[in-house]
């Protein structure tokens, strides 16, 4: 019998981690950014750039979640960083020519985590890949050498959330 979400045994929890969108601004995207951050017990969504608002584009997609994950709306991805560095290990999600793989790399149990993730076409800024921690990105054996941001997003949470159960 398939279970439902009040059937289900699945504990709650929250992890230290905060998301940060740096300049996702596609509502769909958006509304499964808020879903992802509740299923994985997430700590807080920051969502970063030019005109986000929270329509019925991204509430159809979050399926609510956005009223019960913590999150802001702020303009200016390089200044959330550059505070969140004082007490979060800053991760951005992006392939470079020096990001390490997902599967090799140690996510810090001992500090907050803050997981930057970029717009499709633009990818995380290079001011918040100078400042970051670590670059890391998701290996890929197909044609192209990008996903969608969502499911590049889900990749690394469940891997975070994996190591620090």
């Amino acid at each position: 019998m398939q279970l439902t979400h009040y059937t289900s045994n699945f504990s709650k929890r929250k992890f230290p981690i905060t998301v940060v969108g740096d300049h996702v601004t596609n509502a769909p995207n958006i509304g499964s950014l808020f879903r992802m951050c509740d299923a994985f017990g997430v700590e807080k969504l920051i969502l970063c750039g030019d005109g986000i608002t929270l329509g019925r584009k991204t509430a159809k997609t979050s399926r609510a979640t956005e009223k019960v994950v913590p999150y802001e709306i702020c303009e200016s991805a390089i200044s959330v960083i550059k505070s969140l560095k004082k007490d979060h290990y800053i991760i951005a999600l992006e392939i470079t020519n020096s990001s390490q793989p997902i599967h090799n790399f140690q996510f810090p149990k001992d500090q907050p985590i803050a997981l930057v993730v970029g717009d499709e076409n633009f990818g995380v800024s290079d001011a918040i890949l100078e400042i970051a921690d670590a670059v890391i990105h998701i290996d890929m054996f197909g044609h192209n050498s990008s996903m969608n941001v969502v499911q590049a997003t889900n990749i690394a949470i469940y891997e975070i959330t994996k190591q620090l159960l």
